[in-house]
């Protein structure tokens, strides 16, 4: 199958085609149910607005459904590529504002904990389809398994979405704990999503902020928020982001103003630089 990036490609200037450096987020939760697949759809809508080149991978692996909140139907998905039968060109497909989509399935508890096999499948396959993009945005499941802790520890910046919910705090401060302890990780965002005010945002951001502080010794960036908006449910209801279906709404406006600030982000000062590089940290090459 034709690479969907080639096209594209051919029209890039030379100065986007040479770019050596992929700048990849995680954004991840330590609870279901806090809005994040809603948060990297509506934020890869607007990194493209704001000029960049996005590449969205659903890594909810088992439970994936980014192609189903904005109403794409893709014919083969990771399934399909880490079984060998295809590869990460053949799956991927556009969504709105020209962003790209590497969908994962649904109802595949086989694919919920990767094999090393797995892992090295896809980390070579990322590693021909990335480039491309200038931002590659990794959505992951929730709560602390393998997969989440896998995909996050590869990413140059972690986004770790929590709402008001005192559940939401105590399974992100979980995360984030696992993800010092084991993985080593020492820098964090957090978003605040489905608040009522900036006063709740930042109260809700300051609870995590301290007990991280003080128990694990990490200081925490806050992002900001997305508030409460009866527009966005009717969005997901079409299928449509919200940024793209009522984009004059307050969440929509807030994720534009996300979008922008992460597009300002400065190249990471670690040796995280290529996704080649993230994965070979991972999982040694034999």
């Amino acid at each position: 199958m034709k690479d969907r990036f080639s096209e594209q490609e051919a029209v890039m200037p030379p100065a986007a085609q040479e770019s050596p450096c992929t700048k990849v987020i995680t954004v991840t939760s330590g609870k279901g149910g806090v809005g994040k697949t809603n948060v990297v759809a509506n934020l890869g809508v607007g990194l493209a607005r704001a000029g960049k080149r996005v590449l969205v991978l659903d890594a909810d692996l088992g439970l994936g459904n980014i192609d189903v909140l904005l109403g794409l139907v893709p014919r083969y998905t990771l399934e399909h590529v880490l079984s060998g039968s295809h590869h990460l060109s053949d799956i991927i497909i556009e969504g709105p504002a020209g962003i790209h989509v590497l969908p994962a399935g649904s109802g595949l508890p086989r694919l919920t904990s990767l094999t090393d096999l797995q892992q090295l499948i896809l980390q070579s396959e990322l590693e021909n389809v990335a480039d491309r993009a200038e931002v590659l945005l990794i959505d992951t499941g929730a709560g602390v398994s393998p997969n989440v802790t896998y995909f996050a520890s590869a990413a140059q910046e972690i986004i770790v979405i929590i709402s008001p919910e005192p559940t939401s705090l105590t399974d992100a401060y979980a995360l984030i704990k696992v993800l010092c302890r084991d993985h080593r990780e020492r820098r964090f965002h957090v978003l605040v999503n489905m608040v009522k005010s900036q006063r709740e945002a930042t109260q809700t951001f300051r609870k995590l902020d301290v007990a991280a502080e003080r128990f694990l010794n990490v200081s925490l960036e806050y992002l900001g928020f997305i508030p409460l908006d009866d527009y966005l449910p009717m969005a997901v209801v079409e299928q449509k982001a919200v940024t793209e279906r009522f984009p004059c709404s307050p969440a929509a406006r807030a994720f534009v103003q996300l979008a922008k600030t992460i597009a300002e982000w400065p190249e990471p000062q670690l040796p995280k630089s290529t996704v080649q590089f993230l994965w070979q940290q991972l999982i040694p090459m034999p």
